[in-house]
Formats: C-alpha cells, structure tokens, sequence
C-alpha cells in the first residue's frame, strides 16, 4: 500500500512510543510535551492510540517465520526444499513437512510471541482508555474499546487454532502467572469477545477503517471460527456460519473484484474484495519478505529487483495437477515455464521437484499471487488480505454444503470461479452440486523421485488417491482459490486429510499434530502451562 493510504490509517507514529509504551521506572522524567497526563487525543489522533496493538499483525503474517509459511509449508500445495543455496537450516523446513517439529520449532514459536504480543498491547491500551489514564471522548470510546476488544479476539483466534489450549489473559495490571485454559474455553472466549464487540464496532468501509476491525471484518473472523467449530469443540456451528455470512453478503459492501489478481496488487488497498487487510509499506510499515522466500535469486535481474531474493519454498506438482488447465488462477499464482531477460539471467520453471532434500532453483513453480514490481525491496508494499469476499462465499457454501444444501453451494462456488474461466472456456466455470459431492482430485501419495505418486517409497503407484476425501472436490476448490494465502492447514484439517493422507515427503505422523506444541520457553516460564498431548 501506499504510505498515504497508512497515514490515514494509523496518523501521528511518531510520538506513539512516548505516549502509550509501559514504563519499569516511574519516576523517569519525560523528555517531551507529550504525556500521558497531559494527552488529549482528537479524532485525528485515534489511529495512533490503537496503532501498538495492530503491529505486530505485520510480523505475525508475512514476516520471517511468519504465520503465512508454516500454514502452508505443513499442507499439501506448498513445499519448502533444501536449495542450491542452502534452506536446510537445521532441518527445520524440512521438519515442517513431515510434521517432526517439538516444542523448540521456530515457526510456531514465533506466532505464540508474536500473538501474545498483540494481546498485551491491546490489553495495554484497553486498560489507558478503560481507565481514564489517555482520556478519550464518550462518543468515541465504546467504539475503540470493542476494536480493541475484537482485535484481541482475532489473535486469540490464531492461538485457539494452532495450539489449542492457552491462557486468557485481559487484564493489563496483573502479575499472576496466567492460568491456562481449554481449547472449549478459549473458543468460547473468541466468540463470545467478538459478539459483544460487533454491534459497538463501525460499519463504515474505505480508507478511513483500512487496516482496521470494522463491523465486517469481525464478523467474517467469527464465521471462520464458527466453521472449524466442530475442530475446536467436537460441536459443528454451520448455522451460524450461515447466518453471519448472510449478515455480510446482504450488507452488500464488498463484492469479488473482476480480476483474480486485483487483490494481491500493489494497490489492493483499494480492492472492494478485501474486507481486512494487514498493510505493508516498504519504507513506513516493513515486514512483508514473503516474496524473497518464494523468488528464485536471478528474477532480481528479470523483474527489476532491488534486492536479490533467496529461493526457498515452491509449489507441490501434487497439487499443481489437480487445476484445471483452463483456470486463470494457476497462472495468477504460480510463475510457471521460462523467465529469463536480454542477459540470459532467469529460469525456465517446471512442475517436477525431485524430493524434499534437494533440488535446483527452477523445481517447482514460485509464487507469483503477489505483485512483483520494478524496483521491489527485501520488503514489500503488498498488503495481506486477512479475509477475502471470497472466503465469506465459500465459508457460506461450505457450511450449505455440510447441511445438505448441495446445489446452493454450488451456486455460490460457481459464483467465485466465474471470473477465472473466460472465453470459450466460460462454461467451465459452473459446477454442480453433485460435483461438490466428490472426492478430491488430489493424487495423494508418496511422491517419488521418477514422479510417479506411489504407496511409499519404492512401492506400487496410486490412483486418484483423494477419491475417499468427503467433500473432497469442495477442498479442491478452496486450494485454488486461496492457494499461498495461508489458509491450507486449517482446510486440510477440517477435511480431515492434514493426519491421515501422505503427500511428496510427508506421511502421516500422528493425529495429535493438528495443534502445535506449546513453546519450551512459555512452559519453562510458566509452571501453570501443560504441555499439548503427543509433545
């Protein structure tokens, strides 16, 4: 995004720190007219009061270690081999894969700090409105405190679907090691946050709530967490997934963009898709490098890079073989075939990747969802789309589908897919319900090195080894549709393929490991944490 669009957002950084960091030495005088005895915040200035406890969404989505990565890198559609330059880095890419990781695994480690670091900063700045220590205005303060509040709920979310059984904690002032609660509590807890926060939270849409937790962006983060509710619970709550989706799409703010790729542009914060976005600006608001991981290093010769990227992770060809051909979203997500400039600088990009331990940097497809753009830094100016119209379609359809509603599911799949098949393949683009009824058209099985999908190594190939997936063609359709986004593990998972089927390297490591191991460190300081079972 453009730094205009962030000023708007979240104006007046640069006193922030002064004005709302929590102090160990109370006496310390201040070195500025600011304080927060003396600071009375106007409208203007409400972005940069709440602004703490948005940052760390940057780090926690496309930042390295990044939630983005391991949600994909421990699914199906996207690998993360050893390069000619390295990316073994003590096995732990590769222990993603194969879903070998501890309780001393980086990736998730990172999103539990991470997370919780946005908990206390939202808990900080609840307790100086809540408190009267940053007066703000009675027209404005329920507002603020239901953002803060939903925002909160939104980290909680991340908690509640990759480690399970955390603790709550909301109150700013206490020094109590916190008590860890269930997986029931702590979705009960999300849920019941957002539903108080909604009705206090804006409904208004554009620049003036980009970047923030309007009244739509709640209510598509509850939808999502009443769809894996049944993961979380052992109870489904497709009807309410029902009834928010439907409060969304007849509100009639949002709608699907013309084009694919309108949502991952460099300006897609001015998509009418998106209905929250973490935004990134390369110089103001950094973070974004989910593009050096994915890019192969000499397409900084070829595209006009500023800085070389590292070459990392790529598509499964498992995966690449279940799109159709005809669909535009295979080629608006995937750099594919040569890719070269007037030097000879580049690469000619094929689907084969040999194995996990080793390939060369043209194996597998890098992606290409996100703009690339002359002049790209070791940061990006792309924002992250947190939740599509898209997801809220296919989240209603999902939840019709589950309920016996079929053919109204289909209507709404048809729906998101009628941008992506053009021309005389236009046609293509309707499914049926009976479709949706399917297996998957995933090939799952042990990918060899003379590509051939087999039972394991060395053994007799397989056939159409997704047909036994339950809704399995539903599942493909949610990979291409938001293939790279994040989203894989938590739809492998409530398809129940995540513990159960073997894909390239990986085979099945036990059912415990649809929750992550708490982190050493968080159990070693905290003698009230238990350890997820399995770890």
């Amino acid at each position: 995004m453009t730094y205009a669009t962030c000023r708007t957002a979240f104006p007046v950084l640069g006193w922030l720190a002064l004005v709302l960091a929590s102090c160990t030495d109370l006496t310390e005088v201040p070195y500025s007219e600011v304080t927060e005895g003396n600071f009375k915040p106007t409208n203007r200035d409400i972005g940069s009061l709440i602004a703490p406890a948005y940052t760390p969404l940057r780090q926690v989505w496309m930042g390295w270690y990044g939630n983005l990565d391991f949600q994909e890198e421990t699914a199906d559609a996207f690998l993360p081999p050893v390069r000619p330059n390295g990316w073994y880095d003590g096995g732990t890419y590769i222990r993603l894969h194969e879903h070998r990781w501890a309780a001393t695994q980086g990736q998730p480690n990172s999103l539990w700090a991470r997370s919780f670091n946005g908990i206390n900063a939202a808990n900080r700045v609840i307790y100086q409105i809540d408190s009267g220590v940053v007066p703000v205005a009675d027209s404005v303060k329920p507002g603020l405190l239901a953002e803060l509040q939903a925002l909160r709920a939104y980290y909680y979310s991340l908690l509640l679907d990759n480690f399970g059984n955390v603790p709550i904690v909301t109150d700013f002032k206490s020094t109590e090691l916190p008590k860890q609660s269930t997986r029931q509590e702590v979705y009960d807890f999300v849920v019941g946050q957002l539903v108080a926060a909604i009705p206090n939270l804006s409904t208004q849409t554009g620049t003036r709530t980009y970047g923030r937790v309007n009244q739509w962006a709640a209510k598509g983060i509850l939808a999502r967490v009443y769809l894996n509710a049944e993961v979380y619970t052992g109870t489904p709550a497709y009807d309410k997934v029902l009834a928010v989706t439907q409060d969304i799409i007849a509100a009639g703010k949002y709608q699907l963009e013309p084009k694919y790729r309108a949502s991952f542009a460099r300006s897609n914060d001015k998509s009418v898709e998106i209905l929250w976005a973490v935004p990134y600006d390369a110089i103001n608001g950094p973070e974004s490098s989910f593009h050096m991981k994915t890019l192969k290093p000499e397409l900084r010769f070829v595209y006009g890079l500023q800085a070389q990227p590292w070459g990392g992770s790529a598509s499964s060809p498992q995966f690449i073989d279940t799109y159709d051909k005809a669909d535009g979203r295979l080629a608006d997500t995937w750099l594919m075939g040569p890719h070269f400039d007037d030097q000879g600088h580049g690469y000619n990009f094929v689907e084969y990747v040999p194995e996990i331990d080793s390939t060369d940097f043209n194996n597998g497809f890098p992606v290409w969802k996100y703009e690339i753009y002359t002049g790209e830094t070791g940061s990006s100016d792309v924002d992250y789309p947190i939740i599509r119209y898209a997801e809220v379609l296919m989240m209603q359809a999902e939840a019709l589908l589950r309920t016996g509603q079929a053919d109204a599911a289909a209507f709404l799949v048809s729906q998101v897919r009628r941008r992506d098949f053009t021309g005389a393949d236009s046609t293509k683009a309707t499914v049926t319900g009976a479709q949706l009824l399917q297996g998957s058209s995933y090939n799952y099985g042990w990918y060899d090195k003379d590509g051939v999908v087999k039972t394991g190594p060395g053994g007799t190939p397989v056939v159409n080894g997704g047909a036994d997936v339950r809704y399995g063609r539903f599942l493909d359709e949610l990979g291409w549709e938001f293939a790279a986004e994040g989203h894989r593990r938590q739809q492998l998972i409530r398809f129940g393929v995540y513990t159960t089927k073997t894909w390239f390297n990986h085979a099945p490591n036990g059912a415990y490991r649809t929750m992550f191991a708490i982190p050493d460190f968080a159990v070693s300081t905290n003698s009230n944490l238990r350890q997820n079972p399995g770890y």
